[in-house]
């Protein structure tokens, strides 16, 4: 063997292309963990309709995953709508039982009512989404 068979290929050395694919993963990493990007509070499309009047029980409500809202109607015929996204950490609420929004990761609930903190380790309430209730039918407004 020649010393010139044993030099490196050109191009970038191993160890940047393995940083790189690293910070890249990290990078993901961190957008998927909710980062608190204002343009990620939007929810959906003004003038969507998410549901009929009678999908939303009393007392408890429905989360539309794919608008990032939760609809609720904690007395009749009122109708409530909240940011999905838990004011802690920005993980996606899941359930909504006995008048609270629950958020899985850290189990913070939220008032159906208002959306006010019930339990913490959130400190901030759910933020209000606009709805409009027309006729039967609840639109994003």
């Amino acid at each position: 063997m020649t010393s010139e068979s044993l030099q490196p290929a050109s191009g970038p050395a191993r160890r940047t292309v393995i940083a790189a694919a690293g910070a890249a993963g990290i990078a993901v990493a961190l957008s998927a963990c909710g980062s608190e990007d204002a343009s990620s509070d939007s929810a959906g499309a003004a003038g969507t309709v998410l549901a009929k009047t009678s999908d939303i029980p009393e007392g408890g409500g429905k989360i539309f995953k794919d608008q990032g809202v939760v609809v609720t109607q904690p007395a009749a015929g009122t109708f409530k709508a909240f940011s999905s996204k838990c004011t802690h950490q920005g993980c996606a609420v899941t359930g909504i039982t006995n008048g609270v929004i629950t958020c899985p990761c850290h189990h913070s609930e939220f008032s159906i009512a208002d959306g006010s903190v019930k339990k913490s380790p959130a400190t901030q309430p759910l933020a209000a989404a606009d709805i409009t209730v027309d006729g039967d039918s609840i639109k994003l407004a």
